[in-house]
């Protein structure tokens, strides 16, 4: 099926729908400026996207997402307070900013504190409410291991983080690694989410 302007799943922004399936290169940064964190680059060495941890401030459980100009796209961060420290479902909520730099909530994530177990997932909700379910991606797998997807709700695979072999052999190194998006959906919206698990699991963005 052809994807049109009707079947596109736009959360950040359609522009950032693609209609034909895109692999990213991530290639994680020394933590030295804004926390670390990684850039995405097209498969043409041309920097798409670029997360910086720790967000602008020097904040733990901050986090931003910048297209390849620099640009504020996403700004996401962990619920905080006495709450936050009492809940077993850690939560992360994504804002999208508008050129005028106002924000607004485009989803919620669940942090189970299982997640590293066989079978587990995380679950993702897009906000506003699109429909009465309670999530509407999840995802699965390993992203220490590189081996991971993102899922809709029917179970179709919206993106997958791969190794990049040639560089596990070459370099034994996990700093570098491939996510592909397939055809409709919002690619900022799923590199929002791998910054996430990338925080979540103690790497490139974390303080």
């Amino acid at each position: 099926m052809p994807i049109t302007s009707n079947n596109l799943m736009p959360v950040v922004s359609k522009l950032f729908c693609s209609p034909s399936q895109v692999v990213f290169t991530v290639r994680n940064r020394p933590h030295v400026v804004n926390g670390g964190g990684f850039v995405v680059l097209s498969t043409n060495q041309t920097v798409v996207f670029k997360v910086d941890g720790c967000g602008t401030l020097g904040i733990k459980g901050q986090l931003i997402l910048r297209d390849g100009e620099g640009e504020s796209l996403l700004f996401v961060r962990r619920k905080g307070g006495i709450v936050q420290a009492l809940s077993v479902n850690k939560q992360w909520k994504g804002y999208a900013i508008d050129y005028e730099g106002e924000q607004k909530l485009v989803f919620s994530l669940r942090e189970p504190t299982s997640w590293t177990l066989k079978g587990s997932s995380i679950r993702v909700s897009v906000e506003p409410k699109r429909n009465n379910y309670d999530w509407d991606f999840e995802i699965k797998g390993s992203f220490v291991d590189r081996a991971c997807r993102i899922n809709d709700r029917k179970g179709n695979i919206v993106a997958q983080v791969r190794k990049v072999e040639e560089v596990e052999k070459l370099m034994a190194s996990k700093d570098v690694y491939h996510v592909v998006v397939q055809p409709g959906f919002d690619q900022a919206f799923v590199f929002g989410v791998i910054a996430v698990l990338d925080n979540i699991n103690n790497e490139s963005t974390t303080c």
